[in-house]
């Protein structure tokens, strides 16, 4: 892995609450427009480092480098160049829909002429020129998913973190929503999604997944499937967490 195409960079991160450990000496690199998936079971440690990727929190030792940005001395740099989607939706639901657009491009550092610009984009690239003037309360539980993901990114960042993104919605919308993350992808946004749905496993680039606050794994989902010789990432999670 090249160096200068590393856009995550963490070695022996702990992260400890009294005497529990939640996450426990973690190294990994994530590069340029990878799609890596950070798996494991609810209660394994994943969103407790999330937050302390995107500068939420911070680590109790390790050496962390996000965006280019060290995470002790640059966290407020870095949160200008990531994005962040919560298990939440992270929207307003009692705002409209383009009120919650130019919000978050605001909030972001976006120009006025720029938050127009990217609004209508948006609204055009949804298909939501339509209910831009609808609370977002009214909207479909996968409308507002692929709006609050569009928001996440829409300053461009150089990375997004997704928390267990596509909780509480059906195949068929989780798929579509995919389809947005391949996109980010292609544009050169490192996308960072942290799930416990193994079929999901397979849409990455790379993937680690973590046990008891541990990495157990790392690699491609082919590599991982070939390693623990199972014929899907189930498999090869439920060999790991046994």
């Amino acid at each position: 892995m090249e160096t200068d195409s590393i856009v995550i960079r963490v070695r022996d991160m702990v992260k400890k609450f009294g005497d529990f450990t939640a996450n426990d000496r973690l190294s990994f690199d994530v590069q340029k427009g990878e799609i890596f998936g950070f798996l494991g079971a609810n209660g394994a440690g994943k969103t407790t480092a999330l937050r302390i990727l995107c500068g939420l929190s911070l680590p109790s030792s390790g050496e962390i480098n996000v965006a280019g940005f060290d995470i002790y001395t640059e966290r407020e740099k870095m949160k200008k160049r990531i994005g962040y989607m919560s298990q939440k939706f992270s929207l307003y639901e009692d705002l409209k829909v383009y009120e919650n657009i130019r919000l978050y491009a605001g909030i972001y550092g976006l120009s006025r002429k720029r938050i127009r610009q990217r609004t209508d984009e948006l609204l055009d690239t949804l298909e939501l020129e339509d209910v831009r003037n609808k609370l977002i309360a009214e909207l479909p539980l996968g409308w507002r998913q692929k709006l609050a993901f569009s928001v996440a990114i829409i300053h461009q960042p150089s990375i997004v973190f997704l928390d267990e993104p596509t909780g509480g919605v059906d195949p068929i919308t989780r798929r579509q929503f995919w389809d947005l993350i391949y996109q980010a992808s292609r544009d050169g946004i490192t996308v960072f999604v942290t799930t416990h749905y193994m079929d999901e496993a397979e849409y990455c680039d790379r993937v680690s997944i973590m046990d008891a606050g541990r990495i157990e794994a790392i690699g491609t989902p082919t590599e991982l499937m070939d390693e623990y010789d199972s014929v899907n990432m189930d498999e090869v999670f439920i060999k790991i967490a046994r």
